[in-house]
């Protein structure tokens, strides 16, 4: 089943990745998804982190932004905002928040990006706008139960890192080629 996008979150920087699925699971504990500044608050409150004005600073940012933002970009923003804050404050307080899992981070050839963290969910990269939009994407139990019996590992969750290129209507409109293409698994 596909949802669509829930937010569009831009970036500046460009890359090539190959797609992937991945076990979700890491080292930050499992919890309830956030669905607001407030549920990321109450949640380094639980966990006994200090929600120092920086870190406030940075959360509150990075559910206005909506967008998944370098430390450098987070840095020039709250400095632009003047909010008063250094590289190496922006630097440990994102590694505080990344590694208790209260703000998503994206590892790329080219450094991390963070953003409001929210339920598991994949992301389509599009290349030429460089925005990473996030989706809902369930696969189908089959599926699941196929990759399972190829490696031997039970699926708990997962993520799919799709990538390409935005069309434009007057570039569809004058496609030379009028072949149709399924996706993969599907017969026309």
């Amino acid at each position: 089943m596909f949802h669509p996008p829930v937010k569009t979150r831009g970036l500046s920087h460009s890359r090539t990745f190959l797609g992937k699925l991945s076990n979700m699971q890491n080292d930050a504990p499992a919890v309830k998804p956030f669905r607001s500044l407030e549920d990321a608050l109450n949640r380094c409150q639980t966990l006994g982190m200090r929600l120092s004005r920086q870190r406030r600073f940075i959360l509150e940012l990075l559910w206005q932004a909506q967008e998944h933002l370098s430390a450098r970009e987070i840095y020039d923003r709250l400095n632009q905002q003047g909010k008063a804050i250094g590289h190496t404050s922006v630097y440990q307080n994102l590694e505080a928040l990344s590694s208790q899992g209260i703000v998503e981070c994206i590892e790329r050839s080219d450094g991390r990006l963070y953003g409001n963290i929210s339920d598991s969910h994949s992301h389509v990269n599009c290349l030429d706008t460089n925005q990473i939009l996030d989706i809902y994407v369930e696969l189908p139990k089959d599926l699941i139960e196929q990759v399972e019996q190829q490696t031997g590992v039970k699926i708990t969750e997962y993520r799919i890192d799709f990538f390409g290129y935005r069309k434009c209507k007057s570039e569809s409109d004058t496609t030379e080629s009028n072949e149709i293409v399924s996706p993969v698994g599907s017969q026309t």
